[in-house]
């Protein structure tokens, strides 16, 4: 599962994947920096993982881990290959979720290509040539599904009025995300890999005086994304790198606190990029090895299994659950099992966020 970091050239792309991945990705003052799409695998932070750590003292810690893709700078009339339109939109269409940066901080050391900032305006720029591109898509498929639908065939029919709705939406200026699909709809959908019905994340970069409050740019963005059920995140991406300089912790801490901030906010956007991908994370801890692992929300326990081994899914038997809570509360799995909070499940169980899992199984 990959999260797409999108949006105009010169607004912070390349610097903030730098920042959460460690990795230096070219970053410069000018447009097309970025040619190649940049990927990092990046560590989920998780407070519960340190805290399982410091009770179980294991050789070693596996964090969960998101991966992360910076994208070049999308232009006008990307969509019909200007810039580097076609390879932007090609490398979004292969992420899972998208981090919409804003620019949203004045600085006229850097340049903007619209030579002004206006973080509505950048928004909608994007929006449209993602829309159209969608719209060139859902059209050629309208096309052939027509003369079917003409003949009468009833599915053809239903895949022919779901691509009229998504057309109108598009036409209309809005994202396929606005729309609510059934599940037969879907079906129809789902193969077209549209890429405005991906789920969105907007960064608004901001200066380092408005990392804590914000400004009347990230006002407006929030305005203007009200009805779109998507997450809003301030993060001054300038303090962030000054931040990711300092190899010493203390050193680290005391910048943060200094900027008013309780943890970097990189740390934060990675945690929402996770839960944007439709993930969550549960664990297994022994003396060997404290793990996050990572599964789809929803997922059941011997879907849980296999992600660590298919044989442990195939295999199935049962899972032996305890609360994170509870385990921190008693301090060890002897004591979990003394006070009677162990929990056996089936194959029927849904894996909540945290859970601690054992799993018996035979092939």
């Amino acid at each position: 599962m990959k999260a797409g970091i999108v949006g105009l050239p010169n607004v912070g792309k390349s610097t903030l994947f730098n920042c959460l991945s460690n990795a230096k990705a070219q970053s410069a003052n000018f447009p097309f920096c970025t040619i190649e799409p940049n990927i990092g695998v990046v560590n989920v932070p998780d407070p519960r993982l340190e805290k399982l750590e410091s009770l179980v003292n294991p050789e070693k810690v596996v964090p969960a881990t998101v991966e992360i893709v910076d994208i070049a700078g999308l232009v006008k009339g990307a969509s019909k290959g200007e810039g580097l339109g076609n390879q932007f939109l090609a490398n979004i269409r292969e992420t899972d979720a998208i981090l919409h940066v804003l620019r949203c901080f004045e600085d006229d050391n850097i340049v903007h290509v619209d030579g002004s900032v206006d973080p509505i305006r950048d928004k909608e720029t994007i929006d449209i040539e993602l829309q159209l591109k969608d719209l060139e898509t859902v059209e050629k498929r309208l096309e052939r599904v027509k003369k079917a639908a003409r003949t009468g065939d009833k599915a053809a029919q239903a895949e022919f009025e779901t691509l009229d709705k998504i057309k109108n939406t598009l036409e209309a200026g809005q994202s396929v995300r606005a729309i609510e699909f059934g599940e037969k709809e879907l079906e129809f959908v789902k193969p077209l890999q549209l890429i405005t019905i991906k789920p969105v994340l907007y960064v608004c970069n901001v200066d380092e005086g408005a990392a804590v409050s914000g400004n009347e740019f990230v006002e407006k963005v929030k305005t203007a994304v009200a009805n779109e059920n998507a997450e809003v995140l301030v993060l001054a991406v300038g303090t962030e790198a000054d931040i990711n300089e300092l190899e010493d912790y203390d050193e680290r801490q005391m910048f943060l606190e200094e900027a008013g901030l309780d943890e970097p906010g990189s740390a934060k956007l990675i945690r929402a990029a996770y839960k944007l991908l439709n993930l969550q994370t549960y664990f297994t801890a022994g003396v060997k090895e404290v793990r996050a692992w990572t599964i789809n929300i929803g997922d059941t326990a011997p879907q849980a299994a296999g992600v660590i081994h298919t044989d442990f899914e195939k295999g199935f038997i049962r899972a032996e659950v305890i609360k994170y809570d509870d385990y921190v509360a008693l301090g060890s799995e002897a004591k979990v099992k003394e006070a009677g909070k162990l929990s056996v499940e089936g194959k029927e169980y849904i894996v909540q966020d945290g859970d601690m899992m054992n799993f018996r199984f035979n092939v």
